[in-house]
């Protein structure tokens, strides 16, 4: 409130606008080809925040919401009103109700007032069991209670997108870097294109080009390879076209919906034509490196045993990873077959498995109590699908609640709640399994400190893991060899009952 004005008969008060901005997140994907579906409570168990205690939980921590409340530190004449914020690790399609109650929360809180603005901080792989593109039916639910009001939104960069998304928003930008140590830095960008567009400075149009191909991420890091060099074109080519945003999507393999396949997304300043020529150009640079991602993976026997012979050589240690059952791409943390292939090759060497998630055997170890004997099976309880259980005679060598906060460059910040984890210990083998009351990622060194495993002493690592695991270990290891087993998250995806997807995206037209 400014007073202006020389003499004190003619005060003139002038107010000054302070836009607001309505905050939201849902963080999911779901894989189509999980045993399971996933209830409300994995959401309410891992990120469940709104208002005070959504800016407390994500200020500092590696994520989207993270960089909005940078962003609103920097720009404290925006007032920000957290709606729902939450996210769950990935894993199966929502249970039936779950999408309609977290949408019910945002949708009713957005048409009850009026912002100047929205953000949206999704993944872009929501899928539900009513909803196979849940993302779409979120982003169409918010544009109906908001009107015309300045929309954005921020997504993973294996989102699976399509141009009606694009039509539905003001703004979207996505990921750069994978692994995702971009996460604060993506939110940035889209708060302040965002802002512009609020203030009429700019005015974005999206032209989004399908590439044809579902691609595997397995080997589409950003840090080399492949899509290292679509990377640094796509940086290149955003900055000679004047562009607003150019986001190569890789996709994500395993959801099952019309808007399945990689996707170069362009957006441009009021000029359409340059936004499609620039999608193009980027799509056709995707396809060029597209068959460097698809390669030959030993199996699970063959990459232990590569992994014991390296060892043997002095070149350890080493990280056996196995991608199939990552709880990152959707993995149930119940497939056997590399703890199977681990067993069956009797190591001489101090060994870590990680993980199973068995609630009811965190449980029964807790209760048997340290240094007690249990005859067990890991893995096979949810499915058969994916191999037999594997049996052992095992000691309970460590417990804990499963508490942490992750501390590496992924998701630091972020509190962890395993709700409880056992370390069991093969009384025959050198072997450590770590068994966890939920399914959760390995990726933090965090994670390994809670559940009791020490790295340092630990020459062979058998891993359910991919690409964020690397970003965290890389320097640990001497090698790090990725291998394919079955699961739900299998590097093979071709082979998976597709319903939805089209049957021409590569490579399931082979």
């Amino acid at each position: 409130m400014a007073f202006t004005g020389r003499h004190p008969s003619t005060i003139i008060v002038a107010v000054v606008h302070m836009p607001t901005l309505a905050i939201a997140r849902v963080l999911h994907e779901g894989n189509s080809f999980s045993p399971l579906q996933t209830p409300l409570t994995a959401f309410t168990a891992h990120e469940w925040h709104a208002g005070a205690s959504a800016h407390a939980a994500y200020r500092g921590t590696n994520t989207e919401l993270g960089g909005a409340i940078a962003w609103l530190d920097a720009n404290p004449h925006w007032q920000p009103v957290f709606l729902r914020c939450t996210g769950a690790p990935s894993s199966g399609v929502l249970a039936p109700g779950v999408f309609d109650a977290i949408a019910a929360g945002i949708t009713d809180a957005l048409a009850a007032r009026r912002f100047d603005a929205v953000y949206l901080s999704l993944h872009g792989s929501l899928n539900a069991a009513e909803y196979p593109e849940a993302d779409f039916e979120l982003l169409r639910r918010v544009r109906a209670a908001i009107g015309h009001t300045v929309l954005a939104a921020s997504f993973d960069l294996h989102a699976n997108v399509r141009q009606e998304e694009a039509d539905l928003l003001d703004v979207a930008v996505g990921y750069k870097c994978h692994p995702h140590t971009d996460m604060p830095d993506t939110a940035i960008k889209a708060l302040g294109l965002m802002a512009r567009c609020v203030r009429k400075e700019i005015r974005p149009v999206s032209r989004l080009v399908k590439t044809g191909a579902i691609l595997p991420s397995l080997f589409a890091r950003t840090t080399d390879g492949p899509m290292a060099e679509v990377k640094r074109i796509a940086t290149a080519l955003e900055a000679r076209a004047g562009l607003l945003d150019l986001t190569p999507y890789q996709g994500y393999a395993y959801a099952d919906n019309i808007a399945a396949g990689a996707t170069a997304w362009a957006t441009a300043d009021g000029d359409a034509a340059t936004a499609q020529r620039a999608a193009e150009e980027l799509a056709a640079v995707m396809n060029m490196h597209r068959d460097g991602l698809f390669r030959d993976l030993p199996s699970a026997p063959e990459g232990i045993a590569s992994a014991l012979a390296r060892i043997a050589a002095g070149e350890g240690p080493v990280a056996v990873v196995d991608s199939a059952d990552h709880t990152g791409a959707g993995g149930s943390g119940d497939t056997p077959g590399l703890l199977a292939a681990l067993v069956a090759a009797r190591p001489g060497v101090p060994s870590a498995f990680a993980f199973f998630h068995d609630p009811a055997l965190v449980q029964r170890a807790t209760e048997a109590g340290l240094g007690a004997r249990l005859d067990v099976s890991f893995g096979g309880r949810l499915t058969a699908l994916f191999g037999p259980p594997v049996r052992a005679t095992v000691t309970v060598g460590h417990l804990s609640d499963g508490r942490f906060r992750n501390v590496g460059p992924v998701y630091g910040g972020l509190d962890v709640d395993l709700e409880g984890c056992a370390r069991l210990d093969f009384v025959d083998l050198p072997i450590q399994v770590l068994v966890t009351g939920r399914c959760a990622d390995t990726t933090d060194p965090d994670y390994w400190r809670v559940g009791g495993l020490d790295l340092a002493a630990i020459s062979l690592v058998a891993v359910k893991a991919k690409n964020q695991f690397r970003a965290c270990f890389g320097g640990h290891f001497g090698h790090m060899i990725d291998i394919d087993s079955p699961g739900p998250a299998a590097y093979d995806f071709s082979r998976f009952p597709f319903r939805h997807a089209a049957r021409s995206l590569f490579p399931l037209s082979r």
